[in-house]
């Protein structure tokens, strides 16, 4: 019984959990911030533009069926400043930061072939296969 307990102990204090747990966590956030930012900046700003803060009461009928195409464009308009914010807040900061750690980071070398980053020491570049100069 006291090794299952340890096994599940160290499971839990893994470090591959521990960070999933911590992504979780931040991905609720952020949607909650992008969610706040599109109904109280962007929606005021939509509203300015055509009038209404929000499409989904926009309708229309064929045969007695109803299209509800404003909930639709709610849908397309929140996408697309989601995947604006994601892009500009999280996307482009991360390929920043991460050019500027291969830069200052002795361990990885780029591949005059591929141009991946890889090991120093490597002879043959895990990506595109390229035999190195030692």
């Amino acid at each position: 019984m006291r090794s299952f307990v340890e096994d599940f102990k160290k499971f839990l204090l893994k470090g591959n959990l521990v960070t999933l747990a911590v992504a979780f966590v931040f991905g609720a956030v952020f949607a909650a911030l992008v969610k706040a930012f599109i109904a109280d900046l962007i929606t005021p700003i939509i509203a300015a533009i055509f009038g209404k803060p929000d499409f989904a009461a926009l309708t229309f009928t064929i045969n007695g069926s109803h299209f509800y195409y404003g909930s639709f464009l709610n849908a397309v308009i929140t996408f697309v400043v989601t995947a604006f914010a994601i892009f500009f807040f999280v996307v482009k900061p991360y390929e920043f930061y991460d050019s500027r750690r291969a830069k200052d980071d002795p361990d990885i070398k780029e591949c005059p072939e591929c141009t991946m980053d890889i090991p120093v020491g490597a002879r043959r570049c895990p990506e595109c296969t390229a035999v190195l100069a030692a």
